[in-house]
């Protein structure tokens, strides 16, 4: 699954399009590497979203669309925020 697309599905972007401007403008890395909006992603990678609000977390799983509200805590675990 795309970066992208699945910080959007898991509620950590609001929206996949800006979750692609955050890539298209370098502030997502993942394991410590900046990387583009295509990126796709594996379970245990450490995403870190750079910028006003920054975060870190670890992909947990990957889901296969979609994703209620209820559940999106099942798909990545806080690791600590990015200066």
């Amino acid at each position: 699954m795309r970066i992208d697309d699945f910080l959007s599905s898991v509620g950590l972007i609001k929206r996949r399009t800006i979750a692609k401007q955050l890539g298209q403008n370098g502030l997502l890395a993942v394991n410590g590497r900046t990387v583009k909006p295509a990126y796709q992603i594996n379970t245990g990678d450490i995403v870190q979203v750079k910028g006003t609000n920054p975060l870190a977390v670890e992909v947990t799983s990957i889901p296969a669309g979609s994703v209620p509200k209820e559940k999106r805590d099942n798909y990545f675990k806080k690791v600590s925020s990015v200066s």
